[in-house]
């Protein structure tokens, strides 16, 4: 029989090949297993708020609570117990709070840069990542500031993330992950944190964040569905229907000083985490977003689908298409999971 090498791509054809020979028990599936999901994939977003004793669950995101800061220590002792190496805080500021300019996003004194410095001070060895974006203060709900046409403007909006990420960084935060997609912010964030001596803040870039519907139950947890009203984020977030832009995107983040780079939303993007993989060979990131955890969630719920299976499938689904570590509000459930698997 001439049997084409297998060199060459080729596998012998049956029955001398049995593709089904490699999944007869356990043991073997785990051998020839080619991609893994360990505690260490792993980084928990969290919603922070001011006060004390606070605990508010997201209605749209089954178990996930906006938490005072005495309430999110005890989950950040445990998610550092169990190996999630990093949380990622969003704030959910003060309605009172929010002006259009966005101004309390670099209050040294504000929500944010307090946590910081009482995780760091608490819980050490656990890495904290702060957002950089104005949608959590702006009365208008966009991530950026408008001129009067309601239009976001992109360089005035950079000088001002650069002050909220100056006052992240004096704070103490390990990773600043700027998710406003303004152009240029990567660059001038970069050198602003150089210049006052952060050099060793990390920056994972939003690169390719797409305008997206599945962002809904998220922003119901921050606050800034109601400002945002039927407005949309289109003019600076990405078009859902590029792949060839976000390489761009992804090119031009690095060449500013990124040190890792992240697609948003996730599954439904695996292609675009797929791609970046294969073209930069960088560290990349994946957030399974809101509205991904929300489907999940309420079919479980309905006994449509087995939880536990479909997250962890869900999150294994991110490895495989290349990503280096996931952005997910399964995190604390998955990191209990794979702690009692040993």
């Amino acid at each position: 029989m001439n049997v084409p090498s297998p060199c060459a791509g080729h596998p012998a054809p049956y029955p001398l090949s049995r593709p089904r020979r490699l999944r007869r028990d356990v043991f073997t599936r785990n051998l020839v297993r080619e991609h893994h999901l360990t505690v260490h994939d792993l980084i928990y977003p969290v919603f922070v708020l001011d006060g004390h004793g606070r605990r508010e669950p997201v209605a749209s995101m089954p178990g996930v609570e906006r938490l005072s800061l005495d309430q999110l220590l005890p989950v950040a002792r445990e998610c550092a117990d169990l190996g999630i190496p990093v949380l990622a805080l969003f704030p959910v500021i003060d309605p009172a709070l929010k002006t259009p300019d966005g101004r309390e996003a670099w209050n040294p004194d504000g929500l944010i840069p307090r946590v910081v410095a009482e995780l760091k001070a608490k819980v050490p060895d656990l890495g904290v990542m702060t957002d950089v974006a104005l949608d959590p203060y702006t009365s208008h709900g966009q991530d950026g500031l408008l001129d009067e046409t309601g239009y976001i403007v992109n360089d005035a909006t950079v000088e001002v993330l650069v002050k909220q990420a100056l006052v992240q960084a004096a704070a103490g935060v390990d990773i600043v992950a700027p998710s406003d997609m303004m152009d240029g912010r990567i660059g001038a964030i970069r050198q602003a944190l150089e210049a006052r001596g952060h050099v060793h803040t990390r920056i994972m870039a939003y690169s390719a964040k797409y305008a997206s519907s599945f962002y809904g139950p998220f922003r119901d947890a921050v606050g800034s569905a109601a400002n945002l009203g039927k407005a949309d984020k289109k003019v600076y977030q990405m078009d859902p229907a590029n792949s060839d832009e976000a390489l761009r995107e992804v090119a031009l983040d690095l060449a500013e000083g990124a040190d890792m780079v992240m697609v948003k939303p996730g599954m439904p993007y695996l292609d675009v985490v797929r791609r970046v993989k294969d073209e930069f060979k960088v560290p990349t990131f994946a957030y399974q977003v809101s509205g991904e955890y929300a489907m999940l969630k309420a079919a479980a719920a309905h006994g449509w689908l087995d939880h536990d299976a479909v997250m962890m499938e869900s999150l294994l689904a991110f490895k495989r298409a290349g990503a280096d570590g996931v952005l997910t509000y399964f995190a604390l459930e998955a990191a209990r999971k794979l702690a009692a698997q040993g």
